[in-house]
């Protein structure tokens, strides 16, 4: 299956084609001399990849190329030696640069090269993404693994983030008249809160809606990362009523908007995973907007919490397991309660009914669950770590830009999707536009979370409840 009319070459041919389309690291005294790179072989390499089948022959391809094509490691040995050579005999400071140059110049992988050209080659960049998208989907299935594939997967990951800084990245917005092709990738791409059909789409961009994405110079008119935001007279406390409630008048009134919620922010691109555009999105709508709309003093995120579920009936099993007491997660009066609903008095049925969401539909059980799962939920958000950084990873993304925490709301994604991620609840991260640099310069270098009164309140009363 050729692209462009070319046969595409056997596995066997597999070799070859890497040996003739990576370049070899010319050496250092030429390096700025090195012929140019050869179009064809880029060309031919980008056929060859997209003529094989997605999934094992292409993951095949990408562990020969981390493996066999990367660091010359004798050579690194050898300039290392140099270095220290260089700094034992205390040699003027011209000598030991240049040996550090020369040594870095050879910890360059060799199939940098051939990224580097076939960044050059037109739909290069996009290509590019697509190869990384198959890397961490490798990764993430196991299908490729070791520290070869891993490091190829960074130094690509580092190419990118240079390809796709914010001087190359354009920001458009999404209305009804955009082009039809652009609402479909935007409603396909959509990750945390899934279109319905195009009434849903429609009123996604229409009023009291703004719908936002970064396109590359290189990549004209296809949207990266998209953020949706929904234009309000104050700080939402239920994702329904943004997705769900039939739109108010067709015309807006702007005296009537005060507040930005940004309520989903999804990459469509799974090959720029770890490169930083959410952030600069984020700092360019509030731009956009403020010029828009002057009079927006508020602007926050109403958030889902994934992980949420899962991390408690771990909780709930371990209590079992080590025989904990369960008031270490309930009050007395609270497991009472929620034992006399359930007709058990371990928490295997608690556990069944977490799982498969059926618990939402006994209002007494809801009503009895609501303030240790308030509790809880602050405690995961706030309390549990990863490497010292919020474990859950939308808080970690929103502390990291200097947000608040500062709400967190009952019930306010009811949706099956909701339920099973995070017991319904969601959370506003609040941005104080004058504060979001010091808060992210606290959050980065002292892991200090900001958070609001009631978040603390909530902490602590699962602090003095539970001895976790």
């Amino acid at each position: 299956r050729g692209l462009g009319g070319c046969a595409v070459p056997p596995a066997a041919g597999m070799e070859e084609l890497l040996s003739r389309s990576v370049p070899p690291l010319p050496p250092y005294e030429t390096k700025e001399k090195a012929p140019p790179p050869a179009e064809l072989r880029s060309a031919e390499f980008v056929r060859y990849y997209r003529g094989l089948e997605a999934g094992p022959p292409r993951a095949q391809l990408l562990a020969r190329l981390a493996r066999d094509f990367g660091v010359d490691h004798g050579r690194v040995a050898e300039f290392s030696a140099k270095v220290l050579q260089a700094q034992e005999q205390q040699r003027e400071a011209g000598a030991l640069l240049q040996a550090e140059d020369r040594l870095r110049y050879y910890l360059n992988p060799r199939y940098r090269g051939l990224f580097q050209h076939l960044g050059r080659l037109e739909g290069g960049l996009r290509f590019l993404v697509e190869l990384r998208g198959d890397l961490v989907e490798g990764l993430a299935t196991k299908a490729l693994d070791g520290p070869h594939v891993k490091e190829m997967n960074g130094v690509l990951k580092n190419m990118l983030s240079e390809w796709f800084l914010t001087g190359f990245l354009n920001l458009e917005r999404v209305t009804w008249q955009s082009p039809c092709e652009v609402l479909q990738k935007i409603s396909d791409s959509e990750a945390v809160h899934p279109v319905r059909n195009w009434v849903d789409m429609k009123r996604r961009v229409g009023p009291y809606r703004r719908c936002y994405f970064f396109s590359h110079c290189a990549i004209p008119g296809e949207p990266l990362i998209v953020l949706h935001v929904a234009l309000t007279s104050d700080i939402s406390s239920s994702i329904q009523a943004i997705v769900k409630e039939p739109p108010p008048l067709e015309t807006e009134d702007t005296d009537k908007i005060t507040t930005a919620i940004f309520y989903s922010i999804s990459l469509t691109q799974q090959g720029l995973q770890g490169v930083e555009l959410g952030t600069y999105l984020i700092k360019r709508v509030v731009k956009e907007l403020q010029k828009e709309l002057p009079q927006i003093k508020d602007f926050s995120t109403l958030s889902p919490i994934p992980g949420f579920t899962k991390w408690l009936v771990g909780l709930l099993s371990s209590s079992q397991t080590k025989e904990l007491e369960r008031n270490e997660l309930f009050t007395e009066s609270e497991w009472q309660e929620i034992s006399e609903i359930t007709g058990d008095s371990t928490t295997e049925t608690l556990k069944k009914l977490l799982n498969n969401n059926e618990w939402v539909r006994s209002e007494k059980l809801v009503e009895v669950l609501h303030s240790p799962f308030m509790r809880l939920c602050a405690w995961y958000l706030y309390g549990e770590k990863h490497r010292g950084y919020a474990l859950n990873p939308v808080a970690n993304f929103h502390l990291q830009n200097g947000s608040v925490m500062w709400r967190i709301n009952w019930m306010a994604d009811t949706s099956p999707r909701g339920i099973a991620a995070s017991c319904g609840m969601m959370v506003n991260y609040r941005y104080f536009l004058e504060d979001t640099a010091s808060n992210s310069a606290a959050y980065l270098g002292t892991k200090q979370i900001k958070a609001s009164e009631q978040v603390l309140s909530l902490v602590s009363q699962f602090q003095q409840s539970s001895k976790l």
